[in-house]
């Protein structure tokens, strides 16, 4: 059975240059935004400009830089929020708050027509993302990936050379890194991961070289 390809392009938003990024499917076109921190007009551009059509909303984490523009955009589209996990709830709640600090002053609460857990699935048009809770970051981080295009949005989990921060309420650095190795590395190698920042890497690149999370730091620290 082959899979339609699903497509993908990132747009940088908010102050903290968050990448909110535009999936959808090739075959039907049908799209979702993920994690639209914010810059609504700059989002529906993109969406214009692809001839896409926008039926979802996914969010991996409730951080205001990626959750700051989801209330506005369902209503303003009437189209459902996925995610994030419900132990997200509390940063929801204060969303309105961090985005004054934050400098997103229309960030309001929403909230999900589904929250998601680990082991869920969402449909973008006839292709499925699957969904892994990957806390640490935050308690109720999810991550989204599609096995047949080798992609994932792994939000603020991973970057290229670097990892999430955990210093927030509720994170946990031993979490983080238990969520790394084993929910992201067992995707593959060869998987391409949009981050929450910054540029694109694979899988395979960050086990080579991350500086917190190269394999040879594992196995060093196991050792140790």
């Amino acid at each position: 059975m082959s899979h339609p390809p699903l497509n993908g392009i990132i747009i940088p938003v908010t102050p903290l240059q968050q990448n909110c990024s535009i999936l959808w499917c090739n075959d039907t076109k049908y799209a979702a935004v993920v994690d639209p921190g914010g810059e609504i007009e700059k989002i529906l551009g993109m969406i214009e400009e692809k001839k896409l059509v926008l039926n979802k909303i996914l969010v991996t984490h409730a951080h205001v830089d990626h959750a700051g523009a989801v209330a506005e955009l369902s209503d303003r589209l009437n189209i459902p929020i996925f995610g994030p996990h419900f132990e997200d709830q509390f940063w929801i709640d204060q969303i309105e708050e961090a985005g004054k600090q934050y400098g997103i002053p229309s960030a309001r609460k929403f909230t999900p027509n589904e929250w998601l857990e680990d082991g869920a699935s969402v449909n973008l048009g006839n292709l499925y993302l699957d969904v892994y809770h990957c806390p640490g970051h935050t308690p109720g981080h999810i991550i989204f990936h599609h096995p047949a295009s080798k992609l994932a949005a792994v939000g603020d989990v991973l970057f290229q050379g670097s990892i999430g921060r955990s210093d927030f309420p509720r994170g946990d650095m031993n979490t983080l890194l238990t969520s790394i190795q084993e929910k992201l590395w067992p995707l593959g190698n060869e998987t391409t991961f949009i981050p929450g920042h910054g540029p694109l890497s694979t899988f395979g690149a960050e086990r080579k070289t991350n500086p917190f999370v190269a394999d040879h730091l594992i196995s060093s620290n196991l050792l140790a």
